[in-house]
């Protein structure tokens, strides 16, 4: 017995844009070539009908004109010769016949069917019908026509059998389907030429890509490209944007990583090498307790650096409602245990209908955002000191201010305190100078804005925020 589980599975056939195309172009002509037969039939029978109906019209008429009126009966004087000649056909049965005022059989084939004279026909006027003679179908050309001495008009009827009429109907469909088998694959190696050379600018951009080196994001040049595919290379080009910012954010941020870790690593192996010289416990636990401190410091600027990376790819942060008052709260309480190692008094004021601070964003980078202005504003306050976060609401925004009564920033330094790894020098403070970037990073993912406002001493930290909009989806309370 076969074992299923070794069994190759069946690979999908990709769908082809060339044969795609090429279907439904070639499935409405298979539908739509027997419909146009059976109209070119009917039209070749048409005109097949109209030739051979103007002949039966002129015997019918040559009839008429010899009938005779003598002796109170109605004739047809001509010889049986020139009979013979009116109903000839190697083609065709054609038969006449000629009916009294009676309605009586005066001449000709007695099996025709009569017709009685209705109110809208002329006299003198030949008329067509279609009929059943001896169980074969016939058209019929008759007229009613006067007779001269005869008061009235007699019925002469002139009926052909349908084989020349189908028989040139045929021929002529035939001619048609002659040049209809030559011009359909003349057509259909048009359409094939057609289709590759119009899917051709496709095969150009698949050789470009695949020609391109990994590291080329450039965007394709769409000058040369037709109008329908235009949109196609807009939407590549803004993929490569996308991901040539992405790289770029990951590069940097391997860079930076890379450059900041150097420092606290160094740090690190130079005390333990430090606390193995050591030999008395008291040498040993001071090189310890630097280790230990080194390590808090690298710990915090992997964190930030994640938070910075974070922030740098939105399409990874979930975006929530959340309630920035119970956010900034518990942001506020994480921190009070550092301000008051520090002795520095944190308090936080929440807004007037502070329930109704709802924004739209990532409640781990909104925590990170405040929690590195409170983080800043602690490590630039001096011993003793205040520092304050404070929750405003408008119609449209939440504004987030975090507010010091430290040493200040310098006018000349106002501007570059939002740039990575700039730290005010002289301040004796230590950090990596990720913070204010990482908090610039995160407003501006959330569609805020972040601006440092001078203060007589301190200064106050203010991010703006859009508010979320009442309908959208349910508030998300943060953990």
């Amino acid at each position: 017995m076969p074992f299923r589980a070794f069994a190759t599975p069946k690979q999908h056939r990709q769908p082809s844009l060339f044969g795609e195309i090429l279907d439904w172009m070639l499935a409405p002509l298979m539908i739509l070539w027997p419909i146009s037969m059976a109209l070119e039939y009917s039209l070749a029978y048409s005109v097949a009908n109209s030739a051979y109906d103007r002949e039966l019209r002129n015997e019918l008429v040559v009839i008429a004109k010899q009938i005779d009126y003598r002796d109170g009966r109605v004739t047809l004087p001509i010889a049986d010769a020139a009979r013979q000649i009116l109903v000839s056909d190697e083609l065709a049965e054609v038969s006449f016949q000629i009916r009294g005022l009676e309605n009586e059989v005066v001449d000709g084939d007695l099996d025709l069917p009569a017709v009685e004279f209705q109110p809208d026909m002329e006299p003198e006027r030949v008329y067509f019908r279609n009929d059943i003679l001896r169980h074969r179908d016939v058209r019929v050309a008759y007229m009613f026509a006067q007779v001269r001495g005869l008061t009235g008009a007699v019925l002469v009827q002139v009926s052909e059998t349908e084989e020349k009429r189908s028989m040139l109907a045929s021929n002529i469909i035939g001619g048609v389907l002659a040049a209809q088998f030559i011009l359909l694959p003349l057509a259909l190696v048009l359409v094939w030429f057609g289709l590759s050379k119009g899917i051709a600018p496709l095969e150009e951009i698949r050789r470009t890509i695949r020609d391109r080196k990994p590291q080329d994001l450039s965007p394709i040049d769409p000058s040369d490209a037709p109008e329908e595919i235009r949109p196609f290379i807009d939407s590549i080009n803004e993929l490569m944007r996308r991901l040539s910012l992405s790289l770029q954010a990951q590069q940097r941020f391997v860079a930076d990583a890379a450059h900041q870790m150097r420092t606290p690593l160094a740090g690190l192996k130079t005390q333990a090498e430090l606390a193995l010289r050591q030999h008395d416990l008291k040498g040993i636990e001071q090189s310890m307790k630097l280790i230990a401190v080194g390590a808090d410091r690298a710990s915090r600027l992997v964190s930030q650096l994640l938070a910075l990376a974070r922030a740098e790819s939105p399409a990874q942060a979930p975006m929530q409602r959340l309630g920035m008052h119970e956010l900034s709260e518990e942001v506020a309480r994480e921190w009070v245990a550092k301000a008051q190692d520090k002795s520095i008094d944190l308090g936080y004021e929440p807004a007037a209908g502070a329930d109704a601070a709802i924004v739209e964003g990532d409640a781990v980078l909104l925590k990170e955002m405040i929690g590195n202005l409170i983080d800043n504003a602690i490590r630039y306050t001096l011993a003793g000191g205040i520092v304050t976060l404070r929750l405003a609401l408008s119609s449209d925004s939440v504004t987030i201010d975090v507010e010091d009564n430290g040493i200040g920033i310098p006018e000349g330094e106002r501007d570059l305190v939002f740039e990575r790894f700039y730290r005010v020098l002289g301040t004796g403070s230590e950090g990596s100078g990720l913070g204010l970037a990482i908090v610039r990073e995160i407003t501006e993912l959330h569609h805020g804005s972040v601006v440092l406002i001078p203060a007589a001493t301190g200064a106050v930290f203010r991010v703006i925020l859009p508010r979320a909009n009442a309908r959208m989806m349910p508030l998300h309370r943060a953990a």
